[in-house]
């Protein structure tokens, strides 16, 4: 019987199949091969004789993971976001090369991959986090196995997936009418910037790169083409500087409608094109400075601290609630998959679920139950 992960099957002509990789392609991609058989157990044999020779075919790397780690990010820089690079780089320093940086990276092995996983998660760091991080290591083996042909050592390296489930929190319906009460008597065009959030639900980033040029009033769209935030500085004498950039993904790269009563807000507050939204001026407030006007509007009307983050929650399970359907949130929200949308924002309440539970129940009305 063909076990789980042995890529051996039964094909419809009566033979058995196994694949196995061999070699790589001019790509990089890696090339697959098959063996035939009249019997599994034969299949399984000449599979094992196939994996061993492709196996003694690997070249032996003489390099060490720190080496190897560097090569790799020279080799991918211009290819990826300035902020992709400063996040890959500053889980190298922190994590990755203080403990592999001069190691062999022939003497490498998945229990010991294996082995910092599980240190990295003593270390109360989150799943998510430790996930990026063994995605990194990951990366540079499989970058190894391309330009050496060196054995990809963390090809069985298990990433931790998070069996909790995170409940993120939103504004209740009071909370809402407290803050959205507050900001309506205070326009600033920081208050108008956290309503704008919690309506659109636009990022932190967005809300703070976003120019007048950006809204287009006459047709009552918020065009999301930027998004704002600090990174590590390689060039300079600051640690950190700030980047305007185009989003994180493709998909947020969207029109987002502005709902009526907004729109008649931000036409009393129009500014030339292209001064920033949050200030009315050629100046930009960044995302760490929004965070903390955020909480200080909350510590003012007696609201618990949230993370500006929530607003976009709350966006999220409103429209949820009102009944919008999951393509059209996804898309307003800037994701890549509605999957995202559902298991990361989309939080059903327990008056939901009984009101649900309610419709429900009125398609029995009238009907005998056993």
């Amino acid at each position: 019987m063909a076990r789980h992960g042995e890529n051996i099957y039964k094909r419809k002509d009566g033979r058995w199949e196994g694949r196995y990789r061999n070699g790589r392609k001019t790509d990089g991609k890696t090339r697959y091969s098959s063996v035939y058989g009249r019997t599994y157990n034969e299949v399984r044999t000449l599979l094992s004789k196939k994996r061993s020779e492709c196996q003694s075919q690997v070249s032996k790397c003489r390099l060490t993971f720190g080496e190897l780690a560097k090569e790799w990010l020279r080799t991918i820089k211009n290819g990826i976001k300035e902020s992709t690079y400063a996040n890959y780089f500053c889980k190298l320093q922190k994590h990755i090369l203080p403990k592999f940086e001069n190691s062999k990276y022939e003497k490498l092995t998945a229990n010991f991959l294996n082995d910092f996983v599980q240190e990295k998660l003593s270390e109360n760091l989150s799943t998510k986090y430790v996930s990026d991080i063994i995605n990194v290591i990951k990366s540079i083996t499989k970058f190894a196995r391309r330009k050496y042909n060196c054995e990809d050592k963390a090809e069985n390296v298990i990433v931790p997936k998070d069996k909790k489930v995170f409940v993120k929190p939103v504004l209740d319906s009071f909370q809402q009418k407290l803050l959205t009460s507050y900001l309506s008597k205070n326009p600033t065009c920081s208050n108008i910037g956290i309503m704008l959030s919690l309506m659109t639900g636009l990022r932190i980033g967005e809300l703070c790169a976003l120019k007048w040029s950006d809204i287009d009033l006459k047709n009552g769209l918020i065009n999301v083409t930027k998004t704002m935030q600090r990174i590590r500085n390689f060039d300079g004498k600051n640690s950190t500087k700030i980047i305007i950039d185009v989003p994180k993904s493709k998909t947020s790269v969207r029109e987002i409608p502005i709902p009526k009563p907004l729109l008649k807000i931000l036409k009393s507050m129009k500014s030339d094109d292209e001064n920033y939204f949050l200030t009315g001026k050629d100046l930009y407030v960044e995302p760490r400075t929004m965070q903390y006007r955020f909480r200080s509007v909350l510590k003012k009307i007696e609201l618990p601290q949230f993370n500006f983050h929530t607003l976009r929650h709350t966006f999220a399970t409103n429209c949820a609630a009102l009944g919008f359907d999951v393509k059209t949130l996804s898309e307003l929200l800037g994701h890549s998959s509605v999957e995202i949308t559902l298991n990361r924002y989309v939080h059903s309440s327990l008056d939901r679920k009984r009101y649900c539970m309610e419709r429900l129940s009125r398609q029995f009305s009238g009907r005998a139950l056993l």
